[in-house]
């Protein structure tokens, strides 16, 4: 080997190495940012994971009760409008960590209404902690599975394998519409249960496609709010929850059964 190749030999092997840790550390969202960095990213509507990892420092600064992090709230209340589901999504978590901001409960409520079924439950979980038991239907929805619907008619070409966990937004299956290709995303994290259709399969648009099941932490965190909020008809959503399962853990489990024991000590 001469001593060019061996240059460019190295350089190829560097690259490979490193490459794939510059994408993690600007996609991952436990890297510090700057205050600077923080007022770009909330900006930057070219990359909304940007939005997301400055409002997921913004919400662990709340967390600590630091309070030069309020320089940002006129922000994390406009991002509550904003196009993109996960930063919606985000931003409902991030207004549960401190009650106290200006704005902050009346955006909340508005967002019980959000398209996306993810924004209503994060929503409604962090009204929970203003003490706020507006977003109950929408917290028991959390412990429901989620239907997956075609948003056009046409052929299935492709479906993800039953079992498989599936993140919110991620693609799980894709159809023909006239030709044209249209992705089926996921309306929640969680793991798909079952299939309605099968590839090749001609489905209308609104007609069913799967189940999917909630992930484990959406589970949690929705049975620690009826721990507090719960009435004795969600009782029912809740037991499913205390059977023994596989895919039921044992934190959740216990969990749902101190929830069902804090409702009924409610209304004895």
């Amino acid at each position: 080997m001469s001593s060019t190749q061996r240059v460019l030999f190295f350089v190829t092997a560097w690259l490979i190495v490193l490459m794939p840790f510059l994408f993690w550390w600007n996609t991952w969202f436990g890297r510090r940012l700057s205050e600077k960095e923080v007022a770009e990213y909330l900006q930057d509507e070219k990359k909304p994971r940007h939005i997301q990892h400055a409002l997921v420092q913004i919400g662990e600064s709340m967390s600590r009760h630091d309070a030069a992090v309020r320089r940002w709230y006129p922000d994390v209340v406009r991002l509550a409008t904003h196009p993109v589901d996960e930063i919606r999504n985000t931003d409902a978590w991030v207004m549960g960590q401190d009650t106290s901001g200006a704005g902050f409960h009346e955006t909340l409520l508005k967002m019980l209404n959000d398209p996306s079924p993810m924004v209503r439950g994060n929503a409604a979980l962090s009204l929970v902690r203003f003490g706020d038991a507006s977003g109950r239907a929408q917290v028991v929805a959390l412990l429901q599975p989620a239907q997956v619907t075609a948003p056009e008619s046409g052929k299935l070409t492709e479906l993800t394998t039953v079992g498989t966990t599936i993140h919110q937004g991620g693609v799980m299956a894709k159809l023909d519409h006239g030709g044209q290709i249209v992705e089926v995303h996921s309306p929640i994290t969680g793991r798909l249960r079952e299939l309605s259709m099968r590839a090749g399969q001609s489905v209308a648009a609104g007609g069913k496609i799967a189940t999917l099941d909630p992930s484990t932490e959406q589970v949690w965190e929705a049975l620690r709010a009826l721990y507090v909020i719960g009435q004795p008809e969600d009782i029912e959503a809740v037991r499913r929850y205390e059977r023994e399962l596989p895919e039921i853990s044992d934190r959740v489990r216990q969990q749902a059964v101190e929830t069902e024991k804090a409702i009924k000590g409610r209304t004895m």
